[in-house]
C-alpha cells in the first residue's frame, strides 16, 4: 500500500468513528436524563475504570493508547452531561443568584500606609474615602473576616518579580471571593531626604517585591537592598531617620506625602512594570461585564490527572492566563492549584464546567468571576 491509499483508508475509518461517536454522545445525554431523574452524580469512577480496563485489554499492543483516547471520550461525555444538568447544581444556582454590583462608600482594607501602591490600587478600584491600613497581608484578610472592612485589596503578581507567594497562600487559606482586579502601572523611584545624592546612598529600604523589581539598578550603584514591610512605610522610615545615606524605593506619591526628594526616577528593571491587585470579599459578586474567572482545586494522585483537567478548559475554548501551584499544607505531599482563565459565567457551558469540576475533584473552590481592568501610571 502507498501513502495515499493508507490515508484513504484512515479517512474511511474516521467517517465511521464520527458516526459512532455521535451515537455514543446521544446515549450519554440519555444517561444524563436518567441521572437527573434519579438524582445521581455525573461522575461514576468505578464504571469509567471498568471501561478503561476493558479497552486496555482489548487493545492489545495499542491498549495504553486506546485507553488514553477513551479517557478523553469519557471526559467529553461528562462535559455534555453536566451541560444538561448544570442549572440544577448548587454551584450553578449560587452563580446565577450572585449580586452584580460592588458596594460603594464602604470600608476597604489594604496593607501598608497612605502612598503605598496598595493604597493607590484600593482608591482606584473602589469609590470610597474609607481606606483602612493594616500591617500585614493576613491582617487584610482578617479585617474582611471580622467585618472591619467589606473588601480587601492585595497584590498577587508583578510583571517582573512574579507572584506574591504569601498572598496566594492566604487566598488558599481563606477562600474568599475575588470580585475585581486591576493591573497597576508601577514606577519604582529612589527616594531620599533633602540634600541626599545617589552617590551617597548606601542602603535602600522597601518591600521585597519592590527591591526585586529594582535589583539591577541597586546593584549597579552599590546600594544594599534592605527588606521592609511596605514601600510607603519604608519612605516614612527614611523621612523620620533623616539620614542622607539611606533611601526608600517607592512611589512618587510617597515622596510627596513624606517630604522626600526624588533621587532617581523609574529605577525598575522592566520599564513597563506593573502589579496585579485583586479585591477580596466574603460575598460573591459577579458583574455583567466580568472577564476573568479564578478557581482553586486539587487533583487525584493518578497519571495525567492535571493534564486531563487542564484539557477540559481547552475543550471549552477557555484561555488559561495563570496557574500557580502551592503546597496543601496537610502533612502530605499534596498540592493545590490556583487557576485564572478568561471567561464570563453568562455562558452555560462554562457554568457546566465549574459544576462538573466541583463534583469530580477532591478539592474545588470557585473563587469568582470578575472584571479585570488596567490602572494607568498614577504614582510617578
Amino acid at each position: 500500500m502507498n501513502l495515499q491509499s493508507i490515508r484513504k483508508e484512515i479517512d474511511a475509518i474516521d467517517t465511521e468513528l464520527v458516526a459512532l461517536l455521535k451515537k455514543r454522545m446521544s446515549c450519554s445525554l440519555e444517561v444524563a436524563e436518567i441521572k437527573r431523574e434519579q438524582n445521581l452524580p455525573v461522575l461514576h469512577p468505578q464504571r469509567e475504570q471498568a471501561i478503561i480496563d476493558k479497552v486496555t485489554e482489548a487493545g492489545g499492543e495499542f491498549g495504553s493508547y486506546i485507553a488514553s483516547v477513551y479517557r478523553e471520550i469519557m471526559g467529553v461525555s461528562r462535559e455534555a452531561q453536566q451541560a444538561e444538568l448544570s442549572p440544577f447544581g448548587p454551584l450553578a444556582s449560587m452563580i446565577v443568584n450572585a449580586k452584580d454590583g460592588i458596594k460603594e462608600n464602604v470600608a476597604v482594607a489594604c496593607q501598608g500606609i497612605d502612598g503605598a501602591f496598595g493604597s493607590i490600587a484600593a482608591k482606584s478600584l473602589h469609590s470610597t474615602g474609607n481606606i483602612k491600613f493594616y500591617t500585614t497581608f493576613e491582617d487584610v484578610f482578617r479585617a474582611v473576616e471580622n467585618d472591619e472592612a467589606v473588601y480587601g485589596v492585595v497584590p498577587v503578581e508583578n510583571s517582573n518579580a512574579g507572584s506574591v507567594s504569601e498572598v496566594y497562600d492566604l487566598i488558599l487559606k481563606y477562600r474568599y471571593y475575588i470580585v475585581s482586579a486591576a493591573n497597576l502601572a508601577v514606577n519604582e523611584n529612589l527616594l531620599g531626604i533633602k540634600g541626599a545624592t545617589l552617590e551617597g546612598i548606601k542602603q535602600a529600604y522597601s518591600h521585597p517585591q519592590a527591591l526585586s523589581q529594582s535589583e539591577e539598578f541597586l546593584k549597579a550603584n552599590g546600594i544594599e537592598a534592605v527588606p521592609y514591610s511596605n514601600t510607603a512605610m519604608a519612605a516614612k522610615f527614611v523621612s523620620e531617620k533623616g539620614d542622607k545615606t539611606i533611601a526608600a524605593v517607592g512611589s512618587e506619591l510617597s515622596a510627596e506625602i513624606y517630604g522626600l526628594d526624588l533621587i532617581a526616577p523609574n529605577i525598575q528593571t522592566i520599564k513597563n512594570n506593573s502589579t496585579r491587585f485583586i479585591t477580596i470579599s466574603k460575598q460573591l459578586i459577579i458583574p455583567n461585564d466580568a472577564n476573568k474567572i479564578s478557581v482553586v482545586f486539587s487533583v487525584p494522585h493518578s497519571v495525567g490527572a492535571l493534564n486531563r483537567v487542564l484539557n477540559r478548559f481547552c475543550m471549552n475554548g477557555l484561555n488559561l492566563t495563570k496557574i500557580e501551584s502551592r503546597a496543601a499544607k496537610n502533612g502530605e505531599f499534596d498540592y493545590l492549584f490556583y487557576l485564572d482563565f478568561s471567561g464570563n459565567l453568562n455562558d452555560r457551558k462554562t457554568i457546566a464546567l465549574m459544576s462538573s469540576l466541583e463534583n469530580e475533584l477532591p478539592d474545588f473552590t470557585f473563587l469568582g468571576n470578575y472584571k479585570e481592568t488596567v490602572i494607568g501610571d498614577k504614582n510617578g
